[in-house]
């Protein structure tokens, strides 16, 4: 288990510019990673603001910061007064290659979790390149079959019993979506949930597909231990996970559809929000911002990463915190406490 204690040194990426085009009113009244998927060399290009149409951003958003990143931790308990032990860490990096060059790792060595899941390294296992091996850690990916698409990834300190790539479904697992490895307590699972795309081009295969054979999945790993589950899982659960809940009813990650299946597998599986369990009213709380618009700068964005853990690790939960203002990413990355 993690013993390393956190280190007090910040991480100063960040993320490239955005283009300087207005998006189209019609466009700027939704924003979320819709169309993220289409056409990855495009990607930041493509994005939305999630501002709405012919209004300004409040200027009351709490906007993080984009100097020095404070990695300290609180001195959580969980339910029953003891302190935490294990850290755990999520990041949707939006590039391993990327990543790398702009120094992601700084943020990893800095943080020194037990495990982080990573999401969109967009790589395939042959091209990816020898500074991905970080000492100190063990290195997992799965990729996709498409070069510059989707894939995740896992560092451990500890070298994991078992690891897996996808669900066992031939139909998903071609986009390197989902890795878990498995150690004595628990299984670690890494996943980058499907976004329903610009016009919800996505969103049935999403909702009656990807998000069933998922839940199906982690299902038959709680019957043999604890799951804890991270990543980009592509949804804003509730209208306090966006800055924008009423422009957005109709944008990928807020349709009434997805939050119902993600509301359906948190309650199939007794899955835990950790998030929500320890910040229930916590607003302006984000892990996603568009490149465009300035949107990051005025905190208009999106709760779209997540650590669920099955119920009965819930009350060894300390706390569940959000890093946003460690840049390198259009999200930031997330950590989770637990006394184990």
């Amino acid at each position: 288990s993690q013993r390393m204690p956190p280190k007090k040194r910040q991480s100063t990426s960040k993320p490239k510019a955005a283009g300087s085009k207005r998006a189209k009113l019609d466009e700027a009244a939704s924003e979320s990673s819709a169309g993220k998927e289409k056409k990855p060399a495009k990607a930041a290009a493509k994005k939305e603001s999630d501002a709405p149409a012919a209004a300004a951003a409040p200027s009351t958003a709490a906007a993080p910061s984009t100097s020095a990143t404070s990695l300290e931790c609180p001195a959580a308990k969980d339910a029953e007064g003891r302190p935490w032990s294990l850290k755990l860490a999520s990041w949707n990096i939006n590039g391993l290659r990327a990543w790398l060059k702009n120094n992601g790792t700084r943020y990893l060595l800095e943080e020194a979790p037990f495990i982080i899941g990573v999401q969109e390294i967009k790589c395939p296992s042959a091209k990816v390149p020898p500074e991905a091996s970080i000492p100190g850690y063990h290195a997992l990916f799965s990729s996709a079959d498409k070069d510059g698409y989707a894939g995740t990834g896992i560092y451990s300190r500890d070298k994991p019993l078992s690891v897996k790539e996808g669900i066992g479904a031939a139909k998903h697992d071609s986009e390197g979506r989902v890795i878990t490895a498995e150690f004595e307590k628990f299984y670690f699972v890494t996943a980058y949930v499907p976004n329903s795309g610009r016009q919800l081009a996505r969103l049935k295969y999403r909702v009656s597909e990807w998000d069933k054979d998922f839940a199906a999945y982690l299902r038959g790993l709680d019957a043999v231990k604890p799951v804890i589950v991270c990543g980009d899982l592509n949804v804003a659960h509730l209208e306090i996970d966006l800055a924008n809940p009423k422009t957005n009813q109709r944008t990928a990650g807020f349709t009434k559809e997805e939050r119902d299946s993600f509301s359906s597998m948190l309650s199939s599986l007794d899955l835990v929000d950790t998030f929500r369990q320890v910040h229930p009213d916590q607003t302006k709380a984000y892990t996603f911002w568009s490149y465009m618009r300035n949107a990051r700068a005025q905190n208009i964005g999106w709760r779209l990463d997540y650590f669920l853990v099955s119920k009965r690790l819930a009350g060894r939960v300390c706390d569940s915190l959000i890093r946003s203002s460690v840049m390198g990413s259009d999200h930031c990355p997330i950590v989770l406490l637990l006394s184990l």
